[in-house]
Parts: C-alpha cells; sequence; structure tokens
C-alpha cells in the first residue's frame, strides 16, 4: 500500500492529508498521531528471498511532515534472554506527509535485488520469523522486555511484534512473517492496537521516502515468471466493490494487453484482458506499479504478471487506485491489437453523480455503474475508454491538465462552462484529460473551447480531480475564441466599488504580474472609484522576518495602474501582527482598500490597529465607525490564523458609505466531491459560518443606528451562494447577495476542477435600492491568468437614503 504526499492544497474541494491516529494500547503514553511502522521485513538475504536486506518501513498518515531527528527503530529477538539488548538504528531528516520511510538493515548473502535507496541504515540482522520493532523518540536503547513493561515506555511511538514475539501490540504477534514474505499493515493503516489484527504477511514492497520501490520491468529469465496463465483474470482483482477482495495477495501470471505505458511520476503500465466477463461491475483493466523503474514493455504486448495486489491511495479521503505491485513480468508476444475503448458520451455517463453512505466510507459498497457515475468510472478503472469533441470547462493548467465535458448539456453557463449550482446537483460529465504522450504538445485550452476529434486513453484515479483519462491518442484543439470581458464606466452619479483577489500579490513579484493585474483594474473593471483587495502580501511576500508593512507592493500596482491608463489610487489597510493572519507561510496576507481620491475620499478615524475592533458609533446624523481603517472583531476565536475583515468609512458626493472587505478562510480540509466518503465532510465550513456570524453583527450594528445605512460587503468568502456560510452572513436580511441576482448560467466567478462556481461575493445593505452588479471574467476561465479568481464590481446610486 502506498499513500502519496499532496502536490498542493487548493480551493472549493481541495484535499488535506489526515488518516485514523495510531495508536498503542492503553497502557502507552502520549501514542503519535501520524507516525506508524508500516512493514518490516527480516527475510532479506535468507535462502530463497528475492531481496537482499532486512528493512522497517516507516509511514506518516498525517498532514504535515513528522520529524524523526533524534528519533531511532529498535529490534528486540522475539524471546528475549536475560542478556538480550535492543539494537539501536538511528534517523535523520522526516517523513512527509502520506510519505513512507525506509530503514535498511544488515544484509545477507541471498537474494538478487536490493532495496530501493534507503533513508536510513542500520546494522541489525533481524530474524526473518520473529522479532520486536519499536520507533523510539530517542536514539537511548529500551530496556524493557515484556509487552507491559514496554507499555510504560513514554519514548515509544509505535511497536510491531510479529512471530512468536513477546513483546507487541494486543492480544498476539503479527504471523506469517519468513524468508519470503514480510508483515504489513493493510492500505487504511488501521491501527486496533493489536499487532495480529493490524498487520498481515505479503510479499516485501518496500518504498523509500522518494515513493522509490524494488522491482519493476520484465525480466522473462526469473524462473518465477509463468509462461501460462494464472486462475486470477483483472476482473477478479478489480472485484465488485472500489476495495480489490484480492488486496495485499499474491497474484501470479495475470494475463493481459498493454494499452498504455507511463515512464514518468509514478512509473508503470496498464494492462486490459481480452475475456471480459459479463458483470458490469468488474473492471477489465488495471495499473502495474513499477516504481522508478521505466517499464520494459510496449503497447500491444502480451503479457503475464505477477506480483502483489495493492490498493493505493493518493491521500487518505480519496478513492483508491487498484495496483499489481512488484511485479513480475513474462512478455509473451507483441504487436497485438488493443480492447476496442469503451465510449463516454452524455447517454453512457448516469445522472447521479455517487451514492451516500451518511458520511462514511463507500469502499464496501456494491458498483452500481449504471445509476451513479462514480461507480461507472471506477468500473472503468484502468480501461480503455473513448471520448469525442468534449467542450472545455476547466483551462488548460501548468500541470498539463485540462478538464472536459462528455454531457453539454448539463449545466452549461454562458460562455461554455458547466455550473456547480448545489451540493446534491453534481455535475456528472466532467473529466480531466491527462496525456501519456510527451512528445506532443498538450493543447493550450480555454473554458467553451472544443478538443476536437476522438481522445482514447485509459481511466486513472488522482488526488486532485478524482478519475482521470490518461491519453494514448489526443484530439486536436478548436479554439472557440473566448475573449476577456470590459465592464462599462460608472457614470457621474454612481459609485463603483470592486473586490479583486490578487493571489499572493507582493513586491518581489515579476513586473508582468503587476502589470496584467493593474489592467484588470484600469482597463477590464474600468477603473472602480473603490477596490478591495484580497491576498495583498507584506513587501518581501514569503520571507519570515517580522516585515508587516506593504507599502512598496502597494506602491508598485498603483503605479502600474497608472500606466494601464488607471487613476492614482490611494490606499489604506490595517497590518496584521506578523505571522497571524493565515495565508502563505511569513507572507502576512491581509485586506486592502484602493481608492481614487479624485472621486471619492476616505473618512481616517486613527485608533484602528490589528487588535482593535471597530465598533458603530450612533450619531445624530446617523453612524460612523470608531476607527477607520479598522478590523471586525479581531479577537474573535474566528479569525484565529485568518484574515480579519476590513472596514472602511468613505464617502461619495458628501454621503458615507462603509465598504467591508473579507476573505474568509479556505476550503483546504474538505473532504474532495469525487472522495471515499459520501456525502463528504466540510470540516472548513465551521470556521466560515463562525465568521459570517462575526461579520452579519458589526453589519447589523450599523443598520440599528441607521437602518438606512449604504453598506457593501465584499470580498472573497471562499464558499458558494447556497453555503451555510452564505445564510449566516445574509441573517435577517441584513445583506442581499447580488450573484443571485444574475441569470443562473452567469453565476460563477471561479472554475475549479472543471465546475464553475462562485468563492467571490458583493452584498449590499437595504439601504443601496439602486445598482448595477457585474462579475468580469478575465481570468478564471482561461489558461493565461494573473488570479485564478475574476473580480467583480457593482455601480450604486448613493441617494437613497430614507
Amino acid at each position: 500500500m502506498r499513500i502519496s504526499r499532496s502536490r498542493s492544497v487548493l480551493l472549493a474541494g481541495a484535499v488535506a492529508v489526515t488518516l485514523s491516529a495510531t495508536a498503542l494500547p492503553a497502557a502507552f503514553a502520549a501514542p503519535s498521531s501520524t507516525a506508524v511502522i508500516s512493514e518490516v521485513y527480516g527475510g532479506g538475504g535468507n535462502s530463497g528471498a528475492t531481496l537482499t536486506r532486512d528493512f522497517v518501513e516507516l509511514a506518516n498518515s498525517g498532514s504535515a511532515a513528522y520529524d524523526l531527528s533524534g528519533f531511532s527503530v529498535q529490534y528486540l529477538p522475539g524471546a528475549p534472554s536475560a542478556g538480550s539488548l535492543w539494537q539501536v538504528s538511528a534517523l535523520t531528516g522526516s517523513v512527509a506527509p502520506g510519505g513512507r520511510y525506509l530503514v535498511a538493515q544488515a544484509a545477507g548473502t541471498g537474494g538478487t535485488v536490493a532495496l530501493p535507496a534507503p533513508d536510513a541504515t542500520g546494522t541489525v540482522a533481524m530474524s526473518a520469523a520473529s522479532g520486536s520493532i519499536a520507533l523510539v523518540s530517542g536514539t537511548t536503547p529500551l530496556t524493557c522486555k515484556t509487552a507491559a513493561d514496554c507499555a510504560a515506555d513514554t519514548r515509544i511511538v509505535d511497536l510491531v511484534g510479529y512471530g512468536s514475539a513477546v513483546v507487541r501490540e494486543g492480544s498476539g504477534p503479527a504471523t506469517g512473517a519468513t524468508a519470503t514474505a514480510s508483515v504489513a499493515r493493510a492500505a487504511s493503516l488501521s491501527d486496533t492496537d493489536d499487532n495480529a489484527t493490524d498487520l498481515a504477511a505479503a510479499p516485501p514492497t518496500p518504498v523509500n521516502a522518494a515513493g522509490q520501490t524494488s522491482g519493476g520491468g520484465t525480466d522473462p529469465g526469473d524462473p518465477g515468471n509463468p509462461t501460462e496463465p494464472g486462475t486470477v483474470r483483472v476482473h477478479d482483482i478489480q472485484g465488485t466493490t472500489r476495495v480489490s477482495p484480492l488486496d495485499g495477495k499474491a497474484v501470479t501470471g495475470v494475463p493481459g494487453i498493454v494499452t498504455a505505458v507511463r515512464t514518468s511520476g509514478s512509473k508503470g503500465f496498464w494492462i486490459q484482458d481480452t475475456a471480459p466477463d459479463a458483470d458490469p461491475r468488474t473492471g477489465e483493466g488495471v495499473f502495474v506499479f513499477t516504481g522508478s523503474t521505466i517499464p520494459a514493455v510496449a503497447v500491444g504486448d502480451s503479457v503475464l504478471v505477477s506480483g502483489k495486489v495493492d490498493e493505493y491511495y493518493p491521500s487518505a479521503t480519496t478513492q483508491s487506485i487498484t495496483e499489481i505491485t512488484s511485479p513480475r513480468t513474462t512478455v509473451l508476444s507483441s504487436g497485438n491489437p488493443l480492447p476496442a475503448p469503451v465510449v463516454l458520451d452524455a447517454a453512457a455517463v448516469p445522472a447521479a453523480y455517487v451514492p451516500s453512505a451518511g458520511g462514511a466510507s463507500i469502499d464496501a459498497l456494491p458498483l452500481e455503474p449504471s445509476a451513479y457515475a462514480l461507480d461507472l468510472y471506477e468500473s472503468l478503472e484502468g480501461t480503455r475508454v473513448q471520448i469525442a469533441d468534449t467542450r472545455v470547462t476547466g483551462a488548460t493548467t501548468s500541470y498539463d491538465e485540462i478538464w472536459v465535458t462528455v454531457d453539454p448539456e448539463q449545466n452549461p453557463t454562458v460562455r461554455g462552462g458547466t455550473l456547480y449550482s448545489s451540493y446534491t446537483d453534481q455535475n456528472t460529465g466532467r473529466i480531466k484529460v491527462m496525456s501519456l504522450d510527451s512528445t506532443r504538445p498538450f493543447p493550450v485550452g480555454n473554458v467553451g473551447d472544443v478538443l476536437s476529434g476522438t481522445t482514447t486513453g485509459v481511466i486513472d484515479y488522482a488526488s486532485f480531480g478524482g478519475y482521470n483519462l490518461q491519453a494514448t491518442e489526443l484530439g486536436t484543439l478548436t479554439d472557440h475564441h473566448l475573449r476577456r470581458e470590459v465592464t462599462r464606466g460608472q457614470k457621474g452619479g454612481e459609485l463603483a466599488v470592486a473586490t479583486y483577489n490578487v493571489e499572493n500579490l507582493d513586491a518581489l513579484d515579476e513586473q508582468a504580474k503587476f502589470d496584467t493585474l493593474a489592467e484588470g483594474v484600469a482597463v477590464n473593471l474600468s477603473s472602480p472609484d473603490i477596490v478591495s483587495l484580497e491576498e495583498i502580501q507584506d513587501d518581501n511576500g514569503a520571507v519570515s522576518d517580522g516585515t508587516v508593512g506593504s507599502e512598496a507592493t502597494l506602491k508598485r500596482f498603483t503605479d502600474a495602474i497608472v500606466a494601464a491608463g488607471g487613476p492614482r489610487y490611494a490606499w489604506r489597510y490595517v497590518a496584521p501582527q506578523d505571522g497571524q493572519d493565515g495565508g502563505e507561510p511569513g507572507g502576512n496576507i491581509r485586506n486592502v482598500f484602493l481608492f481614487n481620491p479624485l472621486r471619492v475620499s476616505f473618512v481616517d478615524r486613527a485608533g484602528g490597529d490589528a487588535t482593535t475592533p471597530v465598533t458603530a458609533v450612533p450619531t445624530r446624523k446617523g453612524v460612523t465607525l470608531s476607527v477607520s481603517p479598522g478590523r471586525i472583531a479581531p479577537a474573535s476565536a474566528a479569525w484565529d490564523d485568518s484574515r480579519k475583515p476590513l472596514v472602511g468609512e468613505f464617502r461619495f458626493h458628501g454621503k458615507p458609505v462603509f465598504v467591508i472587505g473579507n476573505h474568509f478562510t479556505s476550503k483546504g480540509g474538505d473532504q474532495p466531491l469525487h472522495g471515499r466518503y459520501q456525502e463528504p465532510s466540510r470540516s472548513s465550513e465551521t470556521k466560515r459560518v463562525q465568521q459570517a456570524a462575526e461579520v452579519n453583527t458589526f453589519v447589523k450594528s450599523l443598520l440599528a443606528a441607521d437602518k438606512s445605512a449604504q453598506i457593501v460587503t465584499l470580498g472573497d468568502l471562499n464558499d458558494f451562494a447556497f453555503s451555510p456560510t452564505m445564510s449566516a452572513l445574509t441573517a435577517g436580511k441584513a445583506l442581499k447577495p447580488l450573484i443571485t441576482t444574475l441569470p443562473a448560467n452567469e453565476q460563477y466567478s471561479y472554475v475549479y476542477e472543471g465546475n464553475s462556481q462562485t468563492l467571490d461575493h458583493i452584498l449590499t445593505s437595504p439601504g443601496i435600492r439602486r445598482f448595477d452588479y457585474d462579475v468580469v471574467h478575465i481570468n478564471a476561465e482561461f489558461a493565461d491568468q494573473a488570479s485564478d479568481h475574476d473580480p467583480q464590481i457593482v455601480r450604486i446610486k448613493v441617494d437613497g437614503r430614507r
């Protein structure tokens, strides 16, 4: 079993890597919630062994690197005598989140296959049949020699006893270790505090921190390579659920035709059986993982594959990929015709997305490929498929990925995307396309373009985006000439207020980024009177040296706006306390107001700082702010490690307008739409609801002092118009979300995983009765983008006081 490290953390359904805590028996103090001994093998170099060395493999099931500095793994014989001592192997470095760490031990005289490059090396000659391994915080040898005594040693982070080991977790040791078998945890890394339950015997599969394994490729001379098919077929491996019934078991002579080969990243190849069974649930294709070794097979080869079946979870909350690992491959013939691809189109994909498990795992549910789209894609995992003339719904990314839909009539947007309109109405036709052909440039497409002709490949799965098509034959791109929008300029009596997430802008960024963002303000937004910016960083960006000011960043940005034909903006912000507002470490992210002093004035009231809350001050003429600019309830737990809202008082034609700039906490940590837990948990939503409630309370305090107060609340709220966050923000009809005033097929400002959706919002108070609102599409639908967000603007008449 392998768990990958995440590439990055994204918004709108992004994944954070967490697994169930690994625990020792109750008597052990302070068990680790992350580090675990995942595999132990003492048969290296023994007679009959393939591997030349013993090893211990560690895993990190947490979301952050686990530091091993000063740690050790220690070995004790299974039946220790009075003179037996724990033997120590010191560790260095760390285990990446979701990663592995390989400790090589003594080599024997047998075996022919070396371990992958170890992350640490010891000299312990472990027994193949029986022993105890402890992961220890420290390098001083343990002295305990019974399970009870070791339970009292708080330095022990995890413990595995195998064979007839006296020192073990739970009722008994893990069994079945031999010269050719290790003891290893299951794919889930489940720990019930019982070694006999948690670890099982299987062919050894060492993985190092780089994700490299031993084995892979073709070795016809290996006496273990059969020349006749075994009894297991691919559909037996795939089974009728998402998890193979043969998970963790060895298979021999699985027949298939090589349909695709991957020579970069997680290397390997796909095989497909040419004699499928009659059950639509049982897939006929499977990935053969060769680790760091480039496969020595070619498309069209007829092969027999022997190895170990493994369910690979790209992260803790995703579904798994069924694979054959540590393969031995016999090529029987070459140049064979490939199985005909399954056609994916609107008729083939069900309208329902995924079955519900009440928030639990769907791994064990029987597949229903005719009822649910994710069940269909799972039943086609590893299988050749073909799509044709598919519309692009997510622009080409820097990773050479493009999202298309095979159901063009499903929730189309006005500009060619696919609208994400509710939690219960998922867009089933979306699929991510990647290419296995590194010799051909990947097409650069925008939303609304068409991937014309046929695209053929195999269905794979990844933590980002879920099911995807690994293309062996790629269609051609038809450009539908999507254009960036330009909104109209405001009239003399209209106050134009905009929001724009400028994606971690700081003074060290390239001038091109400043220029493109500036053009968006000056040209596409037609120079609003007020621009509420999100993601302005301090002047040296992600450098953690105590810098909190953004003057140089804002000077470069406003200079670039002038160069693009815009006005000379002034700015206001409240500098955060160093390291207290979340975002990129060292960046000190904050909200900022730009304003055109020739059109609108800012009311400065001293006293606003990172920790002082702004309050509403009733007066005979209405309401004012206690400080301006100020921050809403900065001491509230709702804003812990998060951006605080910026509040400013402006005057337009002599009338007060209150603007609240927001950047709520991200969706990082939410379970993915395509994941193993259905319905997915939106854990980050709790914090956003709290933040929305704080803003709502402040807005109501302004309205209590003046029910006609002109209030514009706007920014990157990181949530949808139909979310509980929006309900909390608008409670009591204090604010009106303007996104809902647009036609349904225009209600979006962000594109994620092929879904057009809204994370950015502008809301207005009841006192604003005449407005003109626009989402200006200049980024999210384009492969070439200065930010991943589209800006929004509202033009209001500030004359509606009652």
